[in-house]
């Protein structure tokens, strides 16, 4: 491995994050903050990245895919470790373990939080907060390939490696051209939603958080309640944003090449808006009982399967009181997850609709078994190796699910509670059942469980192979 070449593009992404926080900085100032804690941060971000760079400097071009999940996997690392200073010094948060743990938390999109009283928490720390979202719902080297990462072979394995469930190679010949035109698709859809919700009367400074953490799926509030206190209005607005950005941004692309045929074929988003359109329909039938009032069901329910199956984790009420058939469906959709190629995290909706086009093919050659017959997927018919793909994820997925769910089961804070925190992190989604519900946040657990919880939230943004293929020694 160029251990050189990857400490050289850790250098370029610390100086990255340093201008990055440059923005909570002017907003502290703007409403008056402390804004030391950003001063100090910044300057910690410029120091490494600049001592990163001049020490490691390489004239080498070449960087494989191993080098790519090491820069990946460190670069995630230590930005949630600098992003986590302005939480520790400006006393916000007294422990390093929990301000790393709300920091990844953030650029992982996850959403998952140790505060335990947010609206105390200053502007620019929560502007931060929800800004770590938008910088992780694209990804972070995506930005760096886009506006800095000329050479072609560093870009393709970089994307590669911090999208790995995305073809990005397939959407424009260059990845540099790919990731701006993915960042330019972003950028708009944020902005529109900003417009939206101001015209709603949200104020400005809150359309803009809650558009960061609609775009990256995160699910960062800045109230106790989340988004329950804001109008129906905005609780729509935010519902089909979340649904929006959970879909795979091919489709958008192909739209932008008037594509039409093809951007509408594409039978993961049929899957992904009839999941969508049953878990609404189950949930909105049977929590009417309780609310007594069509569109207000209608309303909470499309809000809470948007936040749930997108992995964003805002929410409008407090669904650990719901009927337990509809938090079944909730529970459903935390491992279903987004399209794949979109910001949202969970196993994606292709992966679960291969497993489930597969399963209907083995029990074909069950009762025929000379039958030729495989996966087909927008009317093509899927690598045999790409499902045996598909199948080992899901494999290496739940053995990380339940090592970390019987490390967890030692905290005393019961199972539903533990079981869904493992859940919720490994998939992104944020919120989870019972003490770690809606209502309820991570406070409780140990710092060394805090670790772990920390550790799963970036092996899922990071679909695990990146992480455990910098981990192992290296395979022949």
């Amino acid at each position: 491995m160029n251990i050189r070449l990857v400490l050289f593009t850790l250098g370029k992404v610390t100086f990255l994050e340093g201008f990055l926080m440059l923005l909570p900085f002017l907003v502290s100032l703007y409403y008056g903050e402390n804004a030391t804690p950003f001063f100090i941060a910044i300057l910690a971000a410029f120091a490494v990245g600049t001592i990163l760079m001049v020490m490691f400097k390489t004239g080498t071009d070449k960087l494989y895919a191993r080098e790519g999940f090491a820069i990946t996997t460190f670069c995630w690392i230590v930005l949630s470790i600098i992003g986590a200073l302005p939480f520790v010094v400006s006393g916000t948060v007294t422990s390093f373990a929990d301000a790393v743990f709300e920091t990844m938390s953030g650029f992982t999109t996850t959403g998952a939080s140790i505060l335990t009283n947010v609206e105390s928490v200053g502007k620019g720390l929560l502007f931060w907060r929800s800004f770590t979202h938008w910088i992780g719902g694209m990804g972070v080297l995506v930005f760096l390939v886009a506006i800095a990462e000329k050479n072609p072979n560093r870009s393709i394995n970089i994307l590669k490696a911090e999208m790995p469930g995305s073809k990005v190679d397939k959407l424009r010949p260059r990845a540099r051209t790919t990731a701006r035109v993915l960042y330019y698709i972003y950028f708009v859809m944020t902005i529109l939603q900003i417009l939206l919700l101001v015209i709603g009367d949200m104020p400005l400074f809150d359309s803009v958080v809650h558009s960061f953490g609609t775009a990256g799926t995160g699910g960062f509030g800045i109230k106790a309640d989340s988004i329950a206190s804001y109008s129906a209005y905005s609780q729509y607005v935010i519902a089909i944003f979340m649904l929006l950005f959970g879909v795979n941004f091919s489709f958008y692309f192909m739209m932008l090449l008037r594509r039409w045929k093809s951007a509408i074929g594409l039978t993961e988003i049929r899957w992904y808006l009839s999941i969508v359109g049953i878990a609404v329909l189950i949930t909105t039938i049977v929590i009417m009982p309780k609310y007594g009032n069509l569109e207000e069901s209608f309303r909470l329910s499309l809000f809470q399967v948007s936040s749930i199956i997108t992995t964003t984790g805002y929410a409008t009420t407090d669904f650990n009181l719901w009927h337990p058939l509809a938090k079944t469906v909730l529970f459903l959709l935390m491992f279903i997850g987004g399209c794949e190629g979109s910001t949202a995290g969970g196993l994606k909706v292709s992966r679960v609709m291969v497993l489930l086009k597969n399963v209907k093919v083995e029990l074909k050659r069950a009762i025929h078994p000379r039958l030729i017959t495989g996966v087909r997927v927008n009317n093509k018919a899927m690598p045999p190796e790409i499902v045996h793909g598909i199948e080992a994820y899901l494999a290496l997925y739940l053995v990380i699910l339940c090592s970390a769910f019987i490390l967890i089961s030692f905290e005393p804070m019961g199972f539903e509670t533990n079981f869904t925190a493992v859940v919720t992190c490994i998939n992104n989604v944020g919120p989870g059942f019972a003490d770690v519900g809606p209502a309820g946040n991570f406070a409780a657990y140990s710092g060394a469980t805090k670790v772990m919880l920390t550790a799963l939230m970036m092996i899922g943004r990071l679909e695990i192979y990146p992480v455990l293929l910098t981990l192992l020694p290296k395979m022949k």
